[in-house]
C-alpha cells in the first residue's frame, strides 16, 4: 500500500492454543513470535486485539505504541493493552526477554474486574513497580508462569481455576501499585457509569450535561469522579475519547475529514476541524499526513 494511504489494522481474535487453559495464555517473547506466525499474523503489524495483553519486560528494552502514544519498556516495566486499543511492537522482540499474558474479557470474575479496574483504560503506561511492590508482582508472575505450564497433576477444570486465580492476584497487584491509579475514587460508580456511557454514545452527544441527565448525576459529581479516576474533568475525558477516535479514523481509513466529522456527530466539517485543531494542535489533514509518514 502507498505510504500515504491508510495504515492497515490487523484485527486479532483470541485463538486458544491446543492444551492450554481456554481464555488465557502465558508466553515468553519468543513464544509470542511463534504463536503469531503460526496464525499467519505479522507480530509487528499495527493491530487491534480482542483480548487483554499484559507485557512484562525482564531484560533488554521494548518499544511499543498504544493509540498514538509511544512507550519504551525497560526491565521491570509493564504495559497493559486493552481490547479495542490499536497497538504495535516498534522494536525487535528478540532483543528483549519477558512475559506476555493474554486473557479474554470475561475470564476473570466480576469481583476481580471491579476491584482491579480491568475495564478502565486509564492506567498510565508503562508502569514500573518498585521495592516491595516489584517483589510481590514478580513472585506472582513467576508462580503464574509455573502453574500455567503444569498441565499434569490436576484435572483440567482445576488447572483453569488455578490460572484464573493467580491471574486475578496479578492484576489486583498491578492495579494497586503506586501510580497505577490517579485517585482513591478510580472505581467509583459515577465514573464507571460515565465511562460506559461515553464509550457507547460519544459519537452521538458531546455534552456532559446530557450524560449527567441520563445517568442521574449532577455535572459536578461526574466531573469530580472523573478527575479522581482519570486525572481530568468530565469534559476533557469526553473530548479525549472523541479525539482518539478521530485520530484512528484519520490514520486507519480513507474517509475524508468531512465524513469523519459526520461519523463522530459534528454538524459540519468546520466545527470538526476547529475541535481537532484546538485539542490536537494541528488540522486533521496535517495530523493524517504526519502520522502516516511516521509509520515504520
Amino acid at each position: 500500500m502507498d505510504k500515504n494511504g491508510p495504515v492497515d489494522v490487523t484485527e486479532v481474535p483470541f485463538r486458544a492454543t491446543a492444551g492450554a487453559p481456554p481464555g488465557a495464555e502465558v508466553l515468553g517473547f519468543g513464544d509470542l513470535l511463534a504463536r503469531a506466525r503460526g496464525h499467519d499474523i505479522d507480530p509487528y503489524a499495527t493491530k487491534r486485539l480482542a483480548f487483554h495483553e499484559l507485557i512484562a519486560v525482564r531484560t533488554g528494552a521494548l518499544r511499543c505504541s498504544v493509540d498514538f502514544t509511544e512507550h519504551e519498556l525497560t526491565p521491570g516495566s509493564w504495559l497493559w493493552v486493552r481490547p479495542g486499543q490499536i497497538s504495535q511492537y516498534r522494536s525487535d522482540l528478540t532483543r528483549a526477554e519477558g512475559t506476555i499474558v493474554l486473557f479474554l474479557p470475561g475470564f476473570l470474575s466480576p469481583a476481580t474486574v471491579d476491584a482491579a479496574h480491568v475495564d478502565q483504560p486509564h492506567w498510565q503506561l508503562p508502569l514500573t513497580p518498585r521495592g516491595a511492590e516489584a517483589d510481590a508482582v514478580r513472585h506472582v508472575l513467576e508462580l503464574l508462569e509455573s502453574e500455567y505450564r503444569q498441565l499434569v497433576g490436576l484435572p483440567l477444570e482445576v488447572h483453569i481455576e488455578v490460572v484464573r486465580h493467580l491471574l486475578a492476584v496479578l492484576v489486583l497487584r498491578l492495579a494497586h501499585v503506586r501510580g497505577a491509579q490517579s485517585g482513591d475514587e478510580a472505581g467509583s460508580a459515577a465514573f464507571r457509569s460515565f465511562q460506559q456511557a461515553v464509550e457507547r454514545d460519544f459519537a452521538r452527544t458531546h455534552r456532559v450535561e446530557e450524560y449527567a441527565r441520563r445517568l442521574g448525576y449532577s455535572v459536578r459529581t461526574l466531573t469530580r469522579a472523573t478527575q479522581a479516576a482519570a486525572g481530568c474533568g468530565a469534559k476533557r475525558y469526553l473530548d479525549d475519547r472523541i479525539l482518539l477516535e478521530a485520530k484512528r479514523l484519520l490514520v486507519h481509513t480513507g474517509l475524508t475529514a468531512t465524513a469523519i466529522g459526520d461519523r463522530l456527530g459534528f454538524p459540519d466539517a468546520t466545527v470538526f476541524t476547529k475541535f481537532f485543531r484546538q485539542r490536537a494542535g494541528e488540522t486533521p489533514a496535517t495530523f493524517r499526513h504526519r502520522a502516516r509518514g511516521n509509520r515504520p
